[in-house]
């Protein structure tokens, strides 16, 4: 018989005290193993999604951190927008002079070169030669002038350092999920995954929405993964949000689903993606203009706004965050120049995730980390306790296998392998019963958090500079852990069983 049958048998002989012994380690191991897994899992999640495809995130002055924890996790609510002129300086003049193409002042331009030439037309017939060669050149010098000052005829201010920025509309909701207004850029232009490489990609039958299909309109939408399975839709559905609020009222505009993302890890798979087009042209949504109605007439507003040929004017329009990537090299300056302005704030979302996670998640983890740590410590005292208290019935016991010839060292190591075992079965109870932990509480992080955490997700690794202790989930080093725990306290019973007298204990 070897000695682990041996160390089973006695434990067997006190179950019920064992199995307690067992059962508050196991409650030790599984807070530890819960806080290390959902603190890390989520830590890593935030740091992987804090940037997909982009560096810089504009949006309106206010919190740096709400900023992006509503533009990125869309876990927060907007508190107020940008105008799409800002957005525009972002773009090169092309496609400025294409937005600008449906605005108030552009026709006002039109009209003034129109009323201009009328005038300088009759101002020709009027004046003599000289005369009318001055008015020619004061028109054109006019003229040049103008256009400097006309910003559909330029760059945008930033455009030359801006590889590409993407807009957002934030403000309604499909159920608790968040719609998000923005272009198709949106998943043609951003990549996802650790290096930043992995293209979306849609289910069968799937495509990005576009900017306008004969078919649909302006009114196509894709949806997230998470989003499909809770709300049951597929490609040919159609959703109506609802505004301001997942309980506000539904707009009776109705958006077709053209396209189901795969399943990425990221908060895109939490969200809902319209057309921003067809976002603008929902009731409320267009920015209302003062004394608009004196000039256009309300019905005529109303028909224009639900026109598929009318392109809405840039004064109407607002934008509540954008994404941006441009070249690191001119990050910082860009900045601090919009920062400096009155208008917008630029942030750099991973920035603002690792002071999020350095000042107050690592806090938070750390405490509860000592405090599980010190439960399972109490843990091990307890089976000191156990053990050591049983050790005046089995005086007998272990003198009775000292007189079957095993040796002084044979009863100390039976009595540390007790220790083992109950604090190895514990530990794996509590394994099993931290995942069950995370997995029953996986729905109220995920959306607290946004993060999807199963049971089989394990921690990541400890962040310290040790190769092999930053290489292993840190959950493999709990049992190494227990072991040792283990060790140590059933040291002082195994001392005490090795110092047994034999004789004295026989003869009782």
């Amino acid at each position: 018989m070897n000695l682990l049958t041996i160390a089973v048998r006695s434990i067997k002989q006190r179950l019920l005290s064992s199995t307690l012994t067992m059962v508050s380690m196991a409650l030790g191991v599984g807070l530890v193993v819960a806080v290390l897994a959902i603190f890390g899992i989520v830590q890593k999640s935030f740091n992987a999604n804090a940037t997909l495809g982009y560096n810089m995130l504009i949006g309106a002055k206010g919190g740096k951190l709400q900023l992006v924890l509503n533009s990125v996790y869309y876990l927060s609510e907007p508190i107020e927008n940008v105008p799409y002129e800002y957005y525009l300086e972002f773009q090169n003049q092309e496609i400025r002079e294409k937005e600008y193409s449906g605005s108030y002042s552009y026709k006002a331009v039109q009209h003034q070169q129109v009323a201009r030439t009328t005038l300088l037309t009759s101002a020709c017939g009027l004046t003599s030669p000289a005369g009318m060669i001055a008015a020619l050149a004061t028109d054109v010098l006019i003229e040049q002038h103008n256009q400097q000052l006309y910003p559909w005829k330029r760059e945008g201010k930033y455009s030359v350092f801006t590889d590409f920025a993407i807009p957002l509309c934030l403000g309604d909701y499909v159920g608790p999920y968040r719609v998000v207004g923005t272009t198709p850029d949106m998943f043609s232009l951003l990549k996802f995954g650790r290096q930043g490489d992995k293209p979306y990609e849609m289910n069968e039958g799937g495509r990005n929405f576009e900017h306008f299909n004969e078919a649909n309109g302006f009114f196509e939408a894709l949806v997230g993964a998470v989003v499909a399975e809770d709300r049951n839709l597929k490609v040919g559905d159609t959703i109506n949000p609802s505004h301001g609020s997942a309980e506000g009222d539904e707009h009776a505009t109705k958006f077709v689903v053209v396209g189901v993302l795969e399943p990425t890890g990221t908060p895109n798979d939490r969200a809902v993606f319209i057309n921003m087009e067809g976002f603008y042209r929902m009731s409320d949504h267009a920015k209302p203009l003062e004394n608009e109605e004196d000039v256009f007439g309300t019905n005529q507003i109303a028909h224009k706004i639900t026109d598929a040929d009318y392109v809405l004017p840039v004064e109407k329009r607002e934008v509540t965050a954008m994404l941006v990537r441009m070249d690191p090299l001119y990050s910082i300056g860009i900045e601090n120049r919009v920062n400096e302005g009155n208008v917008a704030q630029a942030v750099f979302p991973i920035t603002e995730i690792r002071r999020l996670l350095d000042y107050f998640v690592s806090p938070v983890q750390t405490l509860l980390l000592v405090l599980t740590v010190l439960i399972c410590f109490m843990s091990g005292v307890s089976i000191l306790v156990s053990i050591y208290n049983s050790m005046s019935d089995r005086r007998s016991e272990i003198a009775v296998l000292r007189a079957l010839g095993a040796r002084r060292s044979t009863v100390y190591n039976i009595v540390l392998l007790e220790s083992m075992v109950l604090s190895v079965v514990g530990g794996l109870m509590g394994i099993v019963g931290g995942h069950a932990m995370i997995a029953a509480f996986s729905g109220v992080i995920e959306d607290q958090t946004g993060v999807q955490i199963g049971f089989f997700e394990l921690a990541p690794a400890l962040p310290v500079p040790i190769p092999l202790l930053s290489s292993v989930s840190a959950e493999f080093l709990v049992i190494p852990g227990l072991i040792l725990l283990a060790i140590v306290v059933g040291f002082i019973p195994a001392t005490s069983a090795y110092k047994t007298d034999v004789s004295k204990s026989l003869g009782k």
